[in-house]
């Protein structure tokens, strides 16, 4: 039986690594293993295709190629510049903005660029303004101690990490909660929803220089007009992380004062996700930014990945076809029909359902704690990661919450009957599921007690479910 060309690629590859270590062929293995078998809800993953899995693996993983398009301070650089700019140019046609910068290695990366990319543009610094126009070595120790003291004393405000927000934007252990002077706005303790009346009374009385708009456990849609109204009352560059619904805006699900492009001023993003293309980030920006943006590296970055680029604008232009539309509004329509399913059986929702990709399910009522309810779907075959709910008692280690959302399931073709049937087995866990306690007989946020005969059977019936659907139907690894 002849091979079609999927198969043949990923199975030579394996035969290639097997030889050199056997152990590692068997991991990739058994990862495809795992992730056709369960149910994967985690709403940061998704697949990629097989033509950007196989853009990864090349000889562009061998270059160094710090610079930019034209200007690389190593030679040889003229296949990466190809790449790069077939990625940029994507990115630029997909999401209407003026300049993409397609070098960072991820979301934190990417967002790490803009914040300097600000604070360059901005910050009224003489010791600033001589290293933009002079030789770096010709600085003092005392222009140096100036700008430390500069840079690192600008105010930021971002959504708190307990109200969807990410660590990125100002969550203290994070280096953004040390770079800045930063304040978090929340949300109404009563909907779970954005009060833009008390954002724009926190950025009047904080006047940041960076607002913050974006998220990673917000269910719902961000008006970005309205943010935007609000950065610029108080003299604030708007920055919007649409890592988590970068798919949506480009589906064309995110539109008019729902699409960040139009409104930011500068706009971050992960290319996987629900955007389904390899693990990296990517800037937009307008031209006002543009020259600082692009000195991302060496200022945060070290060598672009040019074999990750590859891969990126092979994924963008992916994306850019009329399909990729129609694959965004299903994403929406199944988080919409998870929600509904869940609600039905008498689950709380933070802000009571979804308009986006990601359900956030405050499992409190179900007497767990997040981390209890992610290990006892685990063991049942469903995938997913605890979060924490608005104004969260248990912190952000053990959660009260779990955040589940539908990218990786829409890709593989599940619709609104089958977000009903997950629904159900998320409701059976989660239900059958009790608190644990510590070996001193004191309750546990950790432990808990789960039959594993129901655990089976949940597991079993997830395959099932998952069967009707495989996972790279291509891809034969014999």
């Amino acid at each position: 039986m002849s091979l079609n060309a999927e198969s043949t690629a990923f199975r030579s590859a394996l035969e290639v690594i097997r030889a050199v270590e056997p152990r590692v062929a068997d991991a990739i293995g058994a990862e495809l293993a795992d992730q056709r078998e369960s149910l994967k809800l985690i709403a940061s993953e998704n697949y990629a295709s097989p033509a950007t899995l196989l853009a990864m693996g090349n000889w562009f993983s061998d270059k160094y190629a710090e610079g930019t398009i034209g200007r690389r301070f190593y030679a040889g650089c003229q296949n990466v510049d190809t790449v790069e700019a077939l990625a940029a140019e994507h990115a630029k046609e997909l999401f209407g903005a003026a300049h993409a910068y397609v070098q960072p290695h991820s979301g934190i990366d990417a967002n790490l660029v803009a914040f300097w990319a600000i604070l360059a543009d901005r910050v009224e610094s003489p010791a600033l303004k001589k290293a933009q126009v002079r030789q770096v070595n010709e600085l003092t120790e005392a222009d140096w101690f100036a700008l430390r003291r500069e840079l690192g004393n600008q105010r930021m405000l971002g959504m708190s990490l307990d109200a969807g927000g990410h660590l990125t934007h100002g969550f203290r252990p994070n280096i953004s909660g040390k770079m800045f002077d930063q304040r978090s706005y929340g949300t109404d303790p009563a909907t779970g929803l954005i009060d833009y009346d008390k954002v724009a009374e926190a950025a009047r009385e904080f006047k940041p220089l960076i607002l913050v708009a974006g998220y990673s456990a917000y269910p719902r849609k961000v008006n970005f007009r309205i943010m935007r109204e609000i950065a610029d009352s108080v003299g604030a560059t708007f920055m919007v992380d649409m890592a988590h619904f970068a798919g949506l805006v480009a589906g064309k699900v995110f539109t008019g004062d729902f699409d960040p492009v139009p409104h930011a001023h500068i706009v971050t993003t992960t290319t996987h996700k629900s955007l389904r293309g390899p693990r990296g980030g990517m800037v937009l920006c307008g031209p006002e930014l543009a020259d600082q943006v692009d000195r991302g590296c060496p200022m945060v970055l070290g060598g672009p990945l040019p074999h990750v680029m590859a891969a990126k604008a092979v994924a963008l232009a992916e994306a850019r076809r009329p399909d990729f539309a129609d694959y965004a509004q299903r994403i929406v329509d199944n988080a919409q029909a998870l929600a509904d399913g869940l609600l039905r059986r008498g689950a709380k929702l933070v802000t009571g359902g979804t308009d986006n990709h990601l359900v956030l399910i405050d499992v409190s009522g179900y007497g767990l704690t997040g981390r209890q309810a992610e290990q006892a779907l685990l063991d049942s075959g469903i995938v997913t990661n605890r979060n924490a709910v608005p104004q969260d008692p248990n912190g952000a280690w053990y959660t009260s919450g779990i955040r589940i959302g539908t990218p990786a399931l829409t890709t593989r073709g599940l619709g609104a009957a089958e977000m009903d049937t997950t629904a159900e087995l998320i409701h059976t866990v989660l239900g059958q599921t009790t608190p644990g306690a510590n070996a001193d007989g004191t309750p546990s946020k950790a432990k808990y007690v789960l039959d594993p005969a129901l655990a089976e059977t949940v597991s079993k019936q997830a395959s099932d479910l998952l069967s009707g659907f495989p996972l790279y139907p291509a891809v034969d690894l014999g």
